[in-house]
């Protein structure tokens, strides 16, 4: 499938093996895919590209200052166009911890919904 030209995600995880995976993912849903492996090492990755449009986030990510909730939250904040999909294997997020426009994914999630999810806020 062809890129979109307005598609680039920000995949933020600790884990290099979902990490990679999900770049394999965001790519086969079009999107240019660009990564973290934490909140802090993200926002430094915000502030040298202007036009991300999507932040997959993982939400325990031990190294470094903040958890993925807080990362939303300032993306949020300083980016308030960019989706945010906020996801975790070990604990649910209630729709009142995300932020405005933010979505969650339960981990181990399947392969066709994340492409999906993404097509959709690509669209």
């Amino acid at each position: 499938m062809p890129h979109h030209e307005h598609c680039k995600i920000l995949i933020v995880d600790d884990d290099p093996f979902i990490l990679i995976d999900s770049v394999d993912l965001a790519e086969q849903a079009g999107c240019e895919a660009l990564q973290a492996a934490n909140a802090d090492e993200a926002l430094r990755v915000l502030e040298r590209h202007d036009d991300v449009t999507i932040i997959l986030t993982d939400v325990d990510m031990p190294r470094g200052s903040m958890n993925g909730l807080a990362l939303a939250r300032i993306v949020c904040g300083r980016w308030p166009a960019i989706r945010i999909i906020v996801m975790s294997g070990h604990q649910s997020v209630a729709e009142s911890d995300l932020p405005a426009r933010g979505m969650f994914l339960r981990k181990p999630y399947a392969a066709d919904r994340l492409v999906q999810t993404l097509r959709t806020l690509a669209a």
